[in-house]
């Protein structure tokens, strides 16, 4: 045999075992629920709720004692109350726990509009690290939350209660 024809028959076997062998990447594994844990007890049970608590308490107590150092330092309204006597102050008190307690409300609003419009997400290297951040951190997190493994967006799970088991599932 010569050189060429040796030459043209290791060529197309090279690309026989190439097409054999496939792309160079894995298959990804099937897509199936992973139980994380047998209790779903304690899920998200310690979920941090942004500005609101103690946040929007400091907030609105500063707006009050604004509002109450500004009332106290006018002539009040009404002419039958005199200025810096026990009337004055209980007026002072009344108004802004109004202002206090209108504060609060806008507060509360906001926050709840904000948590709707957040997008929970946790992303993973892997579904092993999802599943073990998430078993070890399930107060933390909120059933719905939407996990992406590996960066692909297009095959999300997401974290459920299945039968009293906290579960990845996929979307």
């Amino acid at each position: 045999m010569n050189l060429a024809v040796l030459t043209r028959w290791m060529a197309l076997l090279a690309a026989v075992v190439a097409v054999g062998v496939g792309c160079a990447h894995s298959q990804q594994p099937a897509r199936r629920v992973h139980v994380i844990s047998e209790d779903a007890s304690g899920v998200g049970s310690n979920l941090e709720s942004g500005t609101g608590g103690a946040g929007a308490d400091a907030y609105c107590n500063e707006l009050q004692k604004q509002c109450f150092d500004k009332c106290w330092r006018r002539k009040p309204e009404l002419p039958s109350i005199e200025k810096h006597t026990e009337k004055h102050f209980e007026h002072c008190t009344s108004e802004c726990l109004k202002v206090f307690m209108s504060c609060v409300k806008e507060q509360e609003e906001l926050e709840r509009q904000e948590s709707q419009s957040r997008k929970r997400e946790l992303h993973f290297p892997t579904v092993d690290a999802a599943i073990g951040w998430i078993g070890e951190h399930k107060t933390e997190v909120a059933v719905g939350t939407v996990v992406i493994v590996a960066g692909v967006v297009a095959a999300p799970y997401v974290v459920a209660v299945v039968g009293g088991a906290l579960v990845l599932a996929p979307l």
